[in-house]
């Protein structure tokens, strides 16, 4: 996922993308108790506090993803060819996707299986089953998913797809255009963004909607005169971010709100917001940066196969909540880390999780 230059390179994407990534352990640990009308891989019962708080980040978190790949896709094509960069999408998305529906994803939705369903055979078994079985594609009940790897799949179609744009309209092209846009005009881009959600959309996993986010990074918010512009509005830009939030959390905790227009319009609020922000105080390499530039995206790949596993086996000895939280979520994330630094030392496993 990383692809800026060195000469080019803003570390305030770096450092957005690495901790909206670590905010994924919080946010699936809390999943386990949502109250949303689904389940999770392993689901303990409802509990509203929990659920609001994914309400309060789910709007923005993993659409900001797609629009800082998007922003970086236009610093690689710097000084790469478009060939370059396809052959890198392959090596860093494809094939770590591939490797992961084979190993990773049919383990979490093993012990989904375990779970509710009191699965007593072998993980071989199991694992025959997941690509025999197709239902709703959720996979909690055993058949088969894309898991958290939806993310990785629709990167890659993306890119893609975006590639043949960008032959068709260049980045350069575009730029100027994109420079006159006044600030209430780059906020008005979330109506596209929401009509966009509409197209290919899979139980709420939009591929319209990303690719919209992905072009969006790539043509406006890579743009320095747009970000500056952005920067110059920051604070009011910032009082909105935090008044919408409060707002959408008490909508949500009261009444049970949540509606597409409006949860689009609160993530690309909080999206022009955090990149603000980022660029003036995360704009920096530090120690905590360069490390997590080599692991985040390794984690990202092994998170939630693990932190499923770990739940299973915590919910089986503990039955005090708090208790279960911090030991699933912080466990995890230990765990997670561990995994990644055994994995880079294995020449074979490496290029699994895109280390090369």
């Amino acid at each position: 996922m990383n692809g800026q230059g060195a000469e080019t390179r803003k570390y305030y994407i770096d450092n957005l993308r690495n901790y909206t990534i670590l905010l994924l352990f919080p946010v699936h640990t809390f999943m386990i108790w949502n109250d949303f009308g689904s389940r999770f891989y392993i689901w303990q019962g409802e509990n509203r506090i929990l659920s609001t708080c994914i309400v309060a980040v789910n709007p923005w978190f993993m659409p900001l993803l797609f629009v800082l790949a998007g922003m970086s896709a236009r610093f690689a094509l710097e000084r790469r060819s478009f060939r370059e960069f396809v052959v890198q999408r392959i090596r860093k998305l494809l094939i770590p996707f591939i490797c992961g529906m084979l190993l990773l994803v049919p383990f979490q939705s093993l012990f989904a299986r375990k779970f509710f369903y009191h699965y007593t055979g072998s993980l071989w078994e199991h694992w025959v089953y997941f690509f025999t079985h197709v239902t709703d594609l959720s996979g909690y009940d055993g058949g088969f998913t894309p898991g958290h790897l939806w993310f990785v799949l629709f990167l890659f179609l993306i890119s893609l797809f975006a590639v043949v744009l960008f032959r068709f309209i260049p980045y350069e092209r575009a730029a100027l255009r994109v420079e006159k846009m006044p600030v209430l005009g780059v906020v008005f881009l979330f109506i596209p963004v929401w009509l966009m959600y509409y197209l290919g959309n899979f139980g709420g996993f939009s591929i319209g909607k990303d690719l919209a986010l992905f072009w969006a990074g790539y043509y406006v918010l890579s743009n320095d005169v747009v970000i500056g512009k952005l920067e110059h509005n920051g604070k009011w830009l910032a009082g909105l971010w935090g008044i919408v939030t409060v707002v959408s959390v008490g909508l949500y905790y009261r009444f049970s709100y949540y509606g597409d227009l409006w949860v689009n319009f609160i993530g690309w609020i909080s999206i022009l917001a955090l990149l603000v922000m980022g660029k003036r105080y995360l704009d920096e390499k530090t120690r905590v940066t360069e490390y997590l530039n080599h692991a985040s995206y390794p984690i990202y790949l092994l998170h939630q196969s693990i932190l499923v596993a770990l739940a299973y086996e915590v919910l089986g000895f503990c039955d005090i909540l708090w208790l279960q939280v911090v030991c699933i979520g912080a466990g995890s994330f230990l765990l997670t880390l561990l995994a990644y630094h055994l994995i880079k030392r294995i020449p074979g496993l490496r290029i699994m999780v895109g280390i090369y």
